[in-house]
């Protein structure tokens, strides 16, 4: 086990020992995005963990078109080149189950899905989140615990079987899932509740039971993480804030668990006293997606708008009209999520907190569009007072010399100020 994974197995006791042990969880596939992680990383001296999602990358390529392996490769070879040590990196598979094939019958799904991670442990992920709460086709609309359990499980052996068949790390598991499942919250946000002290209890019971039956004890004692709902989430334009006192009896099962921190989902947006908070009470590990990309894409906004000023060509497409009209040629990563009438929806589509915009950024013509706009600005310094008026977050920073004034700088500033405050809350 590297020195990374291993203090990833170990950040329970380390957190019982009184250290402020705590990590963010990167869920992003975007270039800039992992290029800022990774340079962040350098930086703070601290591992990376960087996650990738059932849907996103699998053996059949995901919407990224990137198996595990390729994945994994993308990653390497943009820790190369900004100088981060790959034996840092920890590489995670989040909701690993049959979620993409949940339309076939349950056979055929989790078939897909022992496929998918058997490609992850081959290809060397070495934190696996185990998410088999999906019904499928002909299951009925809500699964008893024991199934989901038992799926996990048989997920589990898939996983240790490549690892020995590979020779690789033996990976740490995260077990439990969360309300919504990977895509973001479909529902209004006034009825979110935090996850029942009893049910976390069960879910860690019901598990070791299915591992156990499985043969799978080594495993399951390397499993670290619960996740669990903490009554932190974010929608369209509302973010529902981390409340301490509300959470005060789940955070208590910890103390019943020394084996397990929790792990937290859709903590995007939250204040840096909640983040803080949060890996105060336990709850660990920390993820993050499209806060980053929504980072991103105001910062790339923003420069669009600095490159009217500096080079105006009234035949030049800005980056937020050729965003809209891929959007709106490809609505169905966007159409269910966004209700209202279409001026409502044209905003939510360009700054919704879903930031649903993420899933287009990889298509050729959003490439295009993008590469459109840095060869505009070049590498040449924008002034200070258009980085005042366009990227405002970025001016200190400018003005200290932290980030230089060039496009490239900026928006990996931009994804940079995210990462600090994640990084001081966890203590990395």
């Amino acid at each position: 086990m590297s020195a990374a994974t291993r203090r990833l197995a170990n950040i329970a006791a380390r957190r019982a020992a009184g250290e402020r042990s705590g990590i963010t969880s990167v869920c992003s596939a975007h270039p800039l995005v992992i290029e800022a992680a990774l340079r962040h990383g350098v930086a703070r001296n601290a591992d990376v963990l960087i996650e990738a999602t059932c849907n996103q990358v699998n053996h059949e390529g995901g919407y990224t078109g990137m198996t595990p392996a390729g994945f994994r490769g993308f990653v390497e070879a943009r820790a190369q080149k900004v100088g981060f040590p790959v034996d840092r990196l920890i590489f995670g598979g989040d909701h690993l189950g049959p979620n993409p094939w949940k339309h076939m019958a349950a056979t055929a799904a989790m078939k897909n899905a022992a496929a998918m991670i058997d490609a992850y442990a081959s290809a060397g992920f070495t934190k696996m989140h185990l998410d088999t709460s999906m019904a499928c086709a002909d299951d009925p609309p809500v699964l008893a615990d024991e199934t989901i359990a038992a799926r996990a499980a048989e997920l589990a052996a898939i996983a240790e079987a490549a690892v020995e068949r590979a020779g690789g790390e033996k990976p740490v598991y995260v077990i439990g899932t969360e309300v919504p499942v990977p895509g973001g919250a479909l529902e209004a946000l006034d009825h979110l509740h935090v996850t029942a002290p009893d049910d976390a209890s069960r879910t860690v019971e019901i598990h070791a039971r299915a591992f156990s039956r499985a043969g799978l004890d080594d495993a399951f004692a390397r499993s670290v993480g619960v996740v669990v709902q903490p009554g932190v989430e974010f929608g369209n334009t509302e973010i529902v804030p981390y409340a301490p006192a509300k959470a005060t009896e789940l955070v208590a099962v910890l103390d019943r668990m020394p084996q397990f921190v929790f792990e937290a989902h859709s903590t995007d947006y939250q204040s840096a006293e909640a983040l803080n908070a949060l890996v105060r009470d336990g709850f660990a590990i920390l993820k993050v997606g499209p806060w980053l990309t929504f980072a991103l894409r105001e910062a790339l906004y923003g420069l669009s708008h600095i490159a009217d000023v500096l080079a105006p060509d009234p035949s030049r497409e800005g980056l937020p009209v050729a965003m809209e009209r891929i959007m709106l040629a490809s609505p169905d990563n966007w159409q269910k999520y966004y209700p209202g009438t279409p001026d409502e929806q044209r905003v939510q589509r360009h700054f919704s907190f879903s930031d649903r915009i993420r899933y287009y950024w990889p298509t050729p013509d959003a490439q295009h569009a993008t590469r459109k706009l840095l060869n505009v600005l070049g590498d040449k310094d924008i002034p200070r007072p258009l980085i005042s008026q366009h990227l405002g977050l970025l001016d200190a920073d400018v003005a200290a010399g932290r980030v230089r004034p060039v496009a490239h700088d900026l928006l990996i500033g931009s994804i940079t100020g995210v990462l600090d405050i994640y990084a001081d809350a966890t203590g990395q």
